[in-house]
């Protein structure tokens, strides 16, 4: 229960505290019309209607709060109308910035494609989505233009190869992201895949989980560099060595970025590889019973945590959800943050290779997954992966096969070798197609990349540069070296509001682990965007001490130099 007045030494007279919609204390009540929604009717069962009536009847037939709200649960956004400029992002109603055609989300949990499965996302691709496709940095692809009445064709085919939709949106929980190296790297500390696979078939399309307070983001990795960003997930199992000596897991809560960026706290338990599903739907259903549902910007699990803090947090979990306490286990070792992305061609522990490669910023195609299949086959592979950083891998070549598989995917624009900018820029889905976005991130990441390579052809540090559409950082701008936060700016030549970014500096996961930097007014219209990274990175090299990584440059530079 709640505490009392008396317990917290307040006064009869003291405005009670307002409710936040917790289950747990009682608060079954929806404080908000999407609360409303999801207790009108579970968002898993939109699926029959998607089949029976919508897919039949057309865009029009689908009611609002299907429209809006539980299409989601299965991975289907309306995209944003052609022609809507970012400044009316925020003015329109819903309905105005609404195409009649979808984004859909593809689940790919772990990150782990087989050939056929990657057939059948560019098939879908290039016959239901305009050949559009997008690697996340959640390891999912994303396809547009998508219409209603082709949906349940779309899952038929995905279905057919193992892979579906369902909660790839929503309220729910999200995919899980794993190590693409999982099971063949030489230097993992547990292959995650087990567990990975147990939490999906135990809980994702569970109606225990479908209606959370908002989304739940999950990584599982044994990864010894860390790639899938266990910093800034909701719940997180990191690979450890335990205290008898066996692997197992340390297990984080509660990080996030969008507006209100919090790092996940340790909760110091040490998880048995049998113990993680459980223990997984353990943190997943105190944030079901406990999470804030009154004000949507709040109803993240960071937020609780914040509050709670790890301890008590990591009590209410043993005592009430586990009925067994967790042992202590020790903390992971952390890398320098600075690349998590298995670009390039590393040996396998069983001989074999991998080969990671590197698109511009996750931005392909239905014909260009196509072609990465046909690769992957002809060079003796059926496992490709997706990777939290836009990239895909190929797995299992042999050394005789390298050097041939290389030449065919430079020869795709695929680099296995790539520069810094294109290894290491990230851009979200920007204003070509979401609704919440205020300005151009795609094309505009890529024609930096082309620019940056052409000033600084030998640049030679590991950068960051992360381009979001909106402050919700889906492209971790505030973990970036440099974080390019869209929005409107003014033009200084012609007074005119044209679109730009504020700038974040400094940013990283890791040993150093931190937010990026904001310098009062710092700020670039778009088109000026390559003239300030180069002048930025050019100051950089001019001024930094040896071993000096950018962060810890722009933590002692002065302004003047980050302008």
């Amino acid at each position: 229960m709640p505490p009392t007045s008396a317990s917290t030494g307040a006064t009869a007279s003291r405005r009670p505290r307002r409710g936040e919609g917790q289950w747990a204390l009682g608060y079954r009540e929806p404080l908000n019309k999407n609360e409303e929604n999801k207790k009108n009717d579970d968002g898993l069962n939109v699926r029959r209607r998607i089949i029976d009536i919508y897919s039949k009847a057309g865009f029009d037939s689908i009611d609002p709060a299907d429209l809006r709200g539980r299409l989601r649960w299965y991975g289907l956004y309306t995209q944003r109308a052609p022609g809507i400029d970012g400044g009316k992002t925020a003015v329109l109603e819903p309905e105005e910035l609404d195409d009649r055609y979808f984004m859909l989300r593809v689940r790919i949990d772990g990150g782990q494609l087989s050939v056929a499965q990657l057939r059948a996302v560019a098939e879908i691709s290039t016959a239901y989505g305009r050949d559009t496709a997008d690697i996340t940095d959640r390891q999912n692809v994303q396809l547009h233009w998508v219409r209603i009445e082709d949906v349940p064709a779309i899952w038929e085919k995905l279905e057919a190869v193992g892979l579906s939709t369902t909660e790839a949106c929503g309220d729910t929980p999200r995919v899980i992201l794993g190590c693409p190296l999982a099971g063949i790297a030489e230097d993992e500390v547990i292959d995650a895949t087990p567990e990975i696979q147990q939490v999906y078939d135990d809980h994702i399309g569970s109606a225990l989980f479908s209606n959370l307070p908002r989304k739940f983001k999950s990584s599982i990795a044994g990864c010894s560099v860390h790639c899938t960003n266990h910093e800034i997930n909701d719940v997180a199992f990191v690979g450890v060595t335990g205290p008898d000596g066996t692997p197992g897991y340390d297990l984080f809560v509660g990080g996030g970025l969008s507006t209100n960026p919090m790092f996940a706290q340790r909760l110091g338990a040490f998880v048995r590889p049998e113990q993680l599903s459980e223990v997984w739907a353990g943190v997943c259903s105190v944030f079901r019973d406990y999470g804030y549902r009154r004000l949507r910007h709040r109803a993240r699990i960071k937020f609780l945590v914040k509050d709670w803090g790890a301890a008590k947090f990591r009590e209410v979990l043993e005592k009430d959800y586990l009925g067994y306490a967790l042992p202590d286990g020790p903390a992971p070792e952390l890398d320098p943050g600075t690349r998590r992305d298995h670009v390039g061609v590393h040996r396998q522990r069983d001989g074999r290779n991998y080969v990671g490669f590197a698109p511009r910023v996750g931005r392909v195609s239905g014909t260009k997954l196509a072609r990465i299949a046909d690769i992957a086959e002809a060079h003796g592979s059926d496992r490709i992966r997706t990777t939290a950083d836009q990239k895909l891998v190929i797995l299992d070549v042999t050394d005789d096969r390298v050097d041939a598989l290389v030449d065919a995917l430079e020869a795709e624009d695929l680099r296995v070798r790539p520069s810094t900018f294109r290894r290491q820029t990230m851009a979200c889905t920007g204003i070509e197609y979401c609704k919440l976005a205020i300005v151009e991130t795609k094309a505009r990441g890529i024609s930096l990349i082309d620019e940056l390579e052409r000033r600084l052809p030998d640049f030679p540090e590991p950068i960051t540069i992360n381009l979001n559409g909106c402050p919700n950082s889906c492209a971790r701008i505030q973990v970036a070296d440099i974080g390019l936060k869209g929005q409107l700016v003014t033009d200084r030549a012609t007074g005119e509001q044209v679109e730009g970014f504020q700038v974040h500096l400094g940013g990283g996961m890791g040993l150093n682990a931190g937010f990026g930097r904001k310098v009062r007014g710092l700020k670039t219209t778009a088109d000026d965007l390559p003239d300030y990274v180069e002048r930025v990175l050019r100051r950089f090299l001019d001024q930094k001490e040896d071993g000096e990584a950018f962060a810890q440059w722009v933590a002692r530079a002065a302004e003047a130099d980050l302008a």
